[in-house]
């Protein structure tokens, strides 16, 4: 049976929202089934903000984020707040939006968008039909200087691995390095992994230590199988130079590099210093998730 995201996320409203917002998410709702014009639409998203606040978080729990990644792998909606969710339900209420109108429809409703109305819109991606017709859109996100805009297309969600090209790929990894945005959060990243990849982000590695700046933890995390030998020197650099985080990605690479085992004497060191934290990594099998575990606080997702 078919996956129906906008159902599902009605029905995780209808248990969240008070009594009128419900009525106003089921009057909309209709009214948007029942056809209406490319201004209201925008209207009715931007009028959703009466009935649910953006600072109240849906707070998804394990049981009900399941379904929602079984039905769209990779999607990940734990971040998003009530109001995203709200907005995006009246989104998908769209009628026919596999039709060759929609994408104008969902262009018109940016002309006008708050800051919060384009994270929703940019959250909705994966789950529109014909995905292929927005990348434009979503490369336009991926390119503000907004942390928030970027991260609504690049993080918790399987749009931009499945519709980027590699140059648009290559960018987006490069950015969230850029803006610190948290890499491991990037659905797929581990599937297209490359050697041109691993290239840019040694060469952002040199940039920054011939600047006399820290390299960011998260570089090394696009380096995988790729690392290669000039990889390890990277890495053996930062084991002996890095704060304790990038001891720690550094050897999260060079696991994720099959070199752990390799017998180098600075390796075995750095090995023993830190074997509960590669063996709790370990666990997670060395994926792009095992970077979480950088952060002593570090946040969770089934």
């Amino acid at each position: 049976m078919r996956f129906d995201a906008a159902e599902a996320l009605s029905a995780l409203l209808g248990a969240r929202l008070s009594h009128a917002a419900n009525t106003f998410r089921s009057s909309a709702t209709n009214e948007i089934r029942n056809g209406v014009s490319m201004q209201r639409l925008a209207q009715l998203l931007a009028l959703a903000s009466r009935h649910a606040r953006a600072g109240v978080p849906l707070a998804l729990t394990p049981d009900e984020l399941r379904p929602l990644n079984a039905g769209v792998p990779g999607w990940h909606p734990a971040q998003w707040s009530l109001l995203e969710t709200l907005r995006i339900a009246l989104l998908l209420a769209f009628p026919d939006s596999e039709a060759d109108a929609f994408p104008a429809a969902f262009e018109h409703c940016f002309q006008f968008a708050d800051h919060g109305e384009s994270c929703a819109l940019y959250r909705a991606l994966p789950l529109l039909p014909r995905g292929e017709r927005f990348v434009w859109r979503a490369r336009e996100g991926c390119r503000s200087n907004m942390r928030p805009l970027f991260e609504a297309v690049a993080l918790d969600s399987p749009y931009p691995a499945q519709h980027f090209d590699d140059v648009a790929w290559r960018q987006l990894v490069i950015k969230a390095i850029f803006i610190d945005a948290p890499l491991w959060r990037v659905d797929g990243l581990d599937r297209r992994l490359s050697p041109e990849l691993a290239r840019m982000a040694l060469d952002l590695a040199d940039e920054r230590r011939s600047a006399g700046r820290a390299v960011s933890p998260q570089t090394w995390l696009c380096l995988g199988p790729y690392a290669g030998e000039r990889g390890l020197r990277a890495l053996q650099t930062e084991l002996a130079e890095g704060d304790e985080q990038g001891k720690r990605s550094a050897l999260l690479a060079i696991a994720r590099a099959g070199a752990l085992s390799a017998g180098r004497d600075w390796l075995r060191t750095a090995f023993a210093t830190h074997t509960p934290f590669i063996e709790q990594a370990r666990e997670d099998g060395f994926t792009q998730r095992t970077f979480r575990f950088l952060s002593p606080q570090h946040e969770d997702r089934p």
